[in-house]
C-alpha cells in the first residue's frame, strides 16, 4: 500500500514516520510545504495524477491558535480550504484519504464528553477553519474518514509537554489553568491508531468512513497535566492552580474538551492508553 503523508514536518507527521518502521508492507511518500503546496488545487491534482497513492494522511494544519485570529485567511486556506482539495483529488483518483481535524469544533460547553454526533459551535478562527476543513472533505469525497483529537503532544515541534519542561527550569514556580479539562494525546498513540485502521482496511479491502473522536484515555486539567509532567521529569518547580482568567486571551479556550472514543474502540478494536503511561513513554524518550 502506497500511503502519502501531507504535514509530514508536524509533530504526528513525524510520529507516523517513526511508527512506519513497523509496517514494512506500506510504502511512505512524506511531503511538507517544500513538497508540495496543498492550497493550490492544480498542484495537488497533479500530484496525485502523477504519484500512484492508495491512502492519504492529511496531517497539515494551520495550529497557531492565538495567531489565527490575526491571520484568518491563513488559516482557512490551509484548515479549510486545502482539505476540500486534497479530497477532489481522492475522489477522483480512487484514493482512501483520513483527516485530522480537532476538539475546537466544539464550543467546550459540555458536561459530558463529545461524541460524533454531538453539535458542533467552534468559538475560534482556528475551531471555526477546521470545521469548514470537515465539511469540505465530506462534500467532496464522503466515504473519508475525519479523526478529530486533542491536546496533541510528542517529543517534536512546540507544545505544552516541552514548553513546562522548559518553563519550569527559568521560574521558581508555575501558574497554569485548573478550570478548563480534556485528555492529552501523545502523537505516537494516535499514529499507531490511524496506521492500524489502514492495515486493516488493506485486510478487510475496505474501510469505515465518517467522524471518529481519539485521545487517551482520562481526564484532566492543564494544571493536572503539569504537575504530572514534573512529576515523572524529576523536577520539582511548584505549580500553582489558577483559573483561565487570569491568562487573557484572544481565545475563548475550550473548558471541558473530553472525547467520547467508544465508536472508534469498537469499529477498529483499538486499545487506547492511560494519558498518563502514554506520558511516561514520551518523556523517557525525549528526556
Amino acid at each position: 500500500m502506497n500511503i502519502v503523508v501531507t504535514g509530514a514536518n508536524g509533530q504526528l507527521g513525524l510520529k507516523i514516520k517513526d511508527c512506519s518502521e513497523f509496517y514494512p508492507d506500506f510504502n511512505f511518500l512524506y511531503l511538507d510545504i517544500e513538497d508540495l503546496d496543498i492550497t493550490e488545487n492544480s498542484l495537488v491534482d497533479n500530484f496525485f495524477a502523477t504519484h500512484k497513492a492508495d491512502a492519504l494522511i492529511n496531517c497539515a494544519a494551520y495550529t497557531a491558535v492565538e495567531k489565527a485570529e490575526e491571520e484568518p485567511e491563513k488559516a482557512e486556506l490551509l484548515n479549510s480550504k486545502a482539505p476540500g482539495y486534497l479530497a477532489m483529488a481522492c475522489k477522483k483518483y480512487g484514493v482512501k484519504f483520513i483527516h485530522i481535524s480537532t476538539d475546537y469544533v466544539f464550543d467546550g460547553e459540555s458536561e459530558t464528553p463529545y461524541n460524533e454526533l454531538s453539535q458542533t459551535n467552534p468559538q475560534s478562527v482556528y475551531g471555526r477553519t477546521k470545521l469548514n476543513g470537515e465539511y469540505g472533505v465530506i462534500k467532496h469525497k464522503p466515504d473519508s474518514l475525519i479523526i478529530r483529537t486533542s491536546w496533541l503532544y510528542s517529543e517534536y515541534g512546540n507544545n505544552f509537554v516541552k514548553t513546562i519542561l522548559r518553563i519550569a527550569k527559568e521560574k521558581e514556580f508555575l501558574n497554569v489553568v485548573n478550570d478548563q479539562f480534556g485528555t492529552p494525546t501523545y502523537a505516537g498513540d494516535l499514529a499507531e491508531a490511524i496506521l492500524e485502521i489502514l492495515k486493516k482496511s488493506r485486510t478487510f479491502g475496505t474501510m469505515h468512513s465518517g467522524f471518529y473522536h481519539f485521545s487517551d484515555s482520562g481526564k484532566c486539567s492543564w494544571y493536572d497535566f503539569a504537575v504530572e509532567i514534573l512529576k515523572i521529569s524529576g523536577i520539582n518547580t511548584p505549580v500553582i492552580p489558577v483559573t483561565g482568567n487570569e491568562f487573557p486571551s484572544k481565545v475563548k479556550r475550550p473548558s471541558y474538551s473530553v472525547l467520547d472514543k467508544s465508536k472508534i474502540i469498537k469499529d477498529f478494536n483499538i486499545s487506547i492508553p492511560q494519558w498518563e503511561m502514554s506520558l511516561k513513554k514520551m518523556l523517557e524518550k525525549y528526556l
